[in-house]
């Protein structure tokens, strides 16, 4: 049974142009001009299900990979609702255990992400998906294509801050809601927050540190330029409440380095290294 929501609510691939198996797969994405906004980490996780319809295929649909971790993610400009994401995955392994792959979004030729050395582990598909429905819908895609436009967007997951330490430090609590549109689509069998949503999150959590940074120059501000070290230790299902803290690092000049971690009471759930610069020098 396909549930509601199932390939509308949180699926950013709807076109497959080419796969040669093991190496490469092309495809696009039709951001909806309805929806308010097209967040970048939506980007990352664009191109980051694009690999995943090379490793399910490449496993006849009995594995898929889940988000693990990531060398580099390099941003170089904003998407906006009713532009066309063109995305590239260049694999570099794919096995029973792991998917390891680098990849591309542009927009209209334009550089939208890079994402370098990503790591996916492989899980049975039948925990979290139908393989049947994986199946057809991925013949779709390779196929006429899925019609575009399905996307609602994001509803807004709310940071609750806990204060912060002369602009060092910043804390939050994020809240997992019990119910939301994009559990139907990740995943319909075992709903868990998305990676890229809780990488979302933490973006705005050193972005509302990045106000509280002295900048080098009046008039100037801290943007984001990328993010490093990028780990996913642990599902999150949905109910949970998550600690946010965003630690300056480094700063200097030019650029600032900020450590960013994600836990669950006591345990790590993440971790991540996000590049800030002045802007104008990205």
């Amino acid at each position: 049974m396909v549930v509601d929501g199932h390939f509308r609510a949180f699926s950013f691939v709807d076109r497959i142009s080419s796969l040669e198996p093991g190496y490469r797969i092309r495809g696009s994405y039709a951001i909806p001009p309805a929806i308010p906004a097209f967040p970048t980490a939506l980007v990352t996780e664009a191109v980051g299900q694009l690999a995943a319809w090379a490793a399910m295929s490449a496993s006849d649909f009995q594995s898929r990979p889940v988000a693990g971790l990531a060398s580099h993610i390099d941003f170089h400009s904003a998407v906006r609702p009713g532009e066309v994401l063109d995305l590239v995955v260049e694999l570099e392994t794919v096995d029973a255990d792991a998917i390891a792959y680098h990849g591309t979004a542009h927009v209209a030729g334009i550089p939208v992400a890079k994402l370098q050395h990503c790591v996916g582990p492989m899980v049975p598909v039948a925990e979290f998906d139908d393989p049947q429905a994986l199946r057809g819908r991925f013949h779709l895609l390779c196929g006429a294509g899925a019609k575009p436009g399905a996307f609602g967007g994001i509803p807004p997951l709310a940071l609750d801050y806990a204060g912060a330490e002369d602009g060092k430090i910043m804390r939050a609590t994020l809240r997992v809601p019990d119910h939301a549109p994009f559990f139907a689509d990740h995943f319909p069998r075992r709903p868990v927050l998305p990676g890229v949503l809780l990488m979302n999150a933490n973006l705005e959590l050193v972005a509302a540190l990045a106000e509280r940074m002295a900048a080098p120059s009046a008039g100037s501000k801290w943007v984001l330029q990328g993010v490093s070290n990028v780990k996913l230790r642990a599902f999150t299902p949905p109910g949970e409440s998550l600690e946010i803290e965003a630690r300056l690092e480094q700063i200097s000049s030019k650029a600032a380095m900020v450590n960013v971690e994600t836990r669950n009471g006591k345990r790590l759930i993440g971790g991540s290294r996000v590049r800030l610069v002045m802007e104008g020098q990205q």
